[in-house]
């Protein structure tokens, strides 16, 4: 199965931006760390990126990459 993936910013990350997923388009954006069955131990380097390790499995199996700005736009319009 393949879903849908943004960096977004998480409440209290300071502008950090983290990997978020959904299965289906008008489901709810979510941290990768809600989707067990989907992510990945995250890499053990100093500030890395949360996801990463994530992202690039589950590109690797056909999930699409959403941009950011249109990710945002979509939840402005979906309220």
């Amino acid at each position: 199965m393949s879903g849908q993936m943004c960096w977004l910013e998480s409440l209290g990350s300071n502008g950090e931006k983290s990997l978020h997923l959904r299965l289906e388009p008008h489901h709810p954006w979510r941290s990768y760390k809600a989707f067990p069955g989907y992510s990945v131990p995250d890499h053990s380097i100093p500030k890395g990126t949360r996801g990463w390790a994530t992202s690039q499995k589950l590109l690797k199996d056909g999930w699409i990459l959403v941009p950011t700005n249109q990710a945002y736009n979509q939840g402005r319009n979906a309220a």
